[in-house]
């Protein structure tokens, strides 16, 4: 396991972890926009927590790397599933913030693959 692999994880775990928070505490800056894409309010909990889920399996693999590429698979298709839903919904301009946490997902699915 090197640095870098554990620097990414972490902080991918800390950003999925905030951005669980945010949905499950329904803070007006994360939830008014999902209002406004559409996203039904009923489905706001599950996304919270597959968020949170994927931070623990994302701080898991750090000991069990089996668990950390399956949570990294998991946030990689959550946040591009967020960016297909803010482009579907035409806020171009919010396409940046699902991004920013798509890509210590995916960093650190990439440096676990190849170590």
């Amino acid at each position: 396991m090197s640095i870098a692999y554990t620097v990414v994880t972490v902080l991918g775990a800390l950003l999925a972890g905030f951005s669980a928070g945010a949905v499950l505490l329904r803070a007006g800056w994360v939830v008014e926009p999902l209002a406004d894409y559409g996203v039904p309010r009923a489905w706001w909990p599950w996304l919270g927590v597959a968020k949170a889920a994927g931070a623990v399996g994302l701080l898991i693999g750090l000991v069990v790397p089996a668990i950390g590429v399956a949570a990294a698979i998991g946030l990689v298709l959550y946040f591009a599933g967020a960016v297909i839903t803010v482009v579907r919904a035409r806020a171009f301009a919010h396409i940046p913030f699902p991004l920013i946490y798509l890509a210590p997902a995916a960093g650190s699915l990439v440096l676990a693959l190849t170590a």
